[in-house]
């Protein structure tokens, strides 16, 4: 199971006899390494712009964690985030973020922490939500139980004022039981030991909003497995990893939809898939205008066997007919006692009507369902149109 961030091992934090710059000399450092956003905004430099949006995404720990995942299209060493940059800078455009930083006249360096801690991450947290629905649920699932659970507890604290505001996935936790001075194995070391531990049933109960989503794991067998994990290993491991150990335990099935049209790769080898083209061709469209034409000849036989079944008076005809359109063919379907009122006829003549067109329909034959069909909508048609006309006529007389 691969983690939605899974860089190599974080080398040992620094010891304790190690001089740090203060949080303040650092933030100070920090600030003269932003971009010169507020001069490219004002002069509308677009290029400059682009070059420090790459900048940040090119350097942003999630959009590593993204490309590792698979999510960034690699172009090449020096354009393997272009993709990532066009997205944000899109993003950044369309919520008129650059007018709202000049409005407020933000210094460069509340520009680019907005856009690298809110806008970029908020931006890749999204897709990797879409992308890994399971992962990243569980991934948020472990580091909660690890923060709050009392199984747990941080091993790379050093007292250093900055301490708190690491990086979680850089973060080292293990077991509480645990001496402080517990020794850390290898990333190979600790991979090989966690096999021990055997893969986890799926829990297949519905959960979420919308009731589409499978629990996969509740929450006290994760916190068991959390624990069985780093029983296995026997070592602090930092968060990152501990996910992808935990989760390599678990059957998680992300399913991404992609269009059938290409997919994410720039291979032109890979396999391309177009969906069908329902349009009609000109084979199809011969076919069934010749359907079209037989069916219409059906609808005039039949009309004519009709006005012969009544002998072709005129008015048993027009009756015949408002039977047919009432009882048959309209949409309102109509009770047979109400079809007898609204021809101001008996309810015994509609039931001989019927009879008569149903005798006149077995005769007709036809090869296939859709010769049928097109017979029944010709005739609605035919019928609609005959059946009105004669009202029109009997509201004029």
């Amino acid at each position: 199971m691969k983690s939605l961030s899974e860089d190599s091992e974080k080398p040992a934090s620094a010891s304790a006899g190690e001089k740090r710059p203060p949080a303040r000399t650092r933030r100070a450092d920090r600030a003269a390494k932003s971009g010169k956003w507020v001069d490219s905004l004002r002069s509308s430099d677009v290029n400059r712009l682009w070059t420090d949006l790459h900048r940040i995404v090119s350097h942003h720990p999630v959009g590593r964690a993204s490309r590792s995942a698979g999510l960034l299209v690699e172009e090449g060493a020096g354009a393997a985030y272009t993709d990532l940059t066009q997205e944000l800078f899109v993003q950044l455009l369309s919520k008129n973020r650059f007018e709202h930083y000049l409005e407020t006249e933000m210094s460069d360096y509340e520009i680019e922490c907005e856009i690298s801690q809110i806008e970029l991450t908020n931006l890749l947290t999204a897709e990797l939500r879409k992308r890994h629905p399971e992962s990243y649920r569980l991934a948020r699932r472990i580091s909660t139980l690890i923060q709050s659970s009392p199984n747990f507890r941080r091993f790379d604290s050093s007292g250093m004022d900055d301490e708190p505001h690491r990086r979680l996935a850089d973060r080292v936790y293990g077991l509480s039981e645990w001496h402080d001075d517990k020794p850390r194995r290898g990333a190979h070391d600790v991979e090989q030991r966690v096999q021990i531990i055997p893969v986890r049933q799926r829990d297949t109960r519905m959960v979420g909003c919308t009731g589409d989503s499978q629990i996969v794991i509740s929450n006290p067998d994760l916190e068991d497995l959390i624990v069985s994990v780093l029983d296995a290993v026997d070592s602090p491991v930092d968060v990152r990893t501990l996910r992808s150990l935990v989760m390599s335990r678990l059957p998680v099935m992300d399913i991404y939809l992609v269009p059938l049209d290409g997919d994410d790769s720039d291979n032109e080898n890979s396999n391309h898939y177009e969906p069908v083209d329902r349009r009609e061709n000109p084979e199809e469209g011969l076919l069934r205008r010749e359907s079209e034409r037989e069916a219409a000849g059906y609808v005039e036989q039949f009309l004519v066997s009709l006005n012969e079944a009544v002998r072709g008076k005129v008015k048993q005809y027009n009756r015949i007919i408002g039977v047919l359109w009432y009882c048959y063919l309209s949409p309102d379907h109509s009770t047979q006692l109400e079809v007898a009122a609204a021809l101001g006829v008996s309810d015994s003549l509609v039931s001989d009507y019927r009879r008569r067109i149903e005798q006149e329909l077995r005769p007709l034959s036809f090869s296939e369902v859709e010769e049928a069909r097109e017979f029944v909508l010709a005739l609605r048609e035919h019928v609609k149109t005959l059946f009105f006309e004669i009202e029109e006529k009997e509201v004029a007389v």
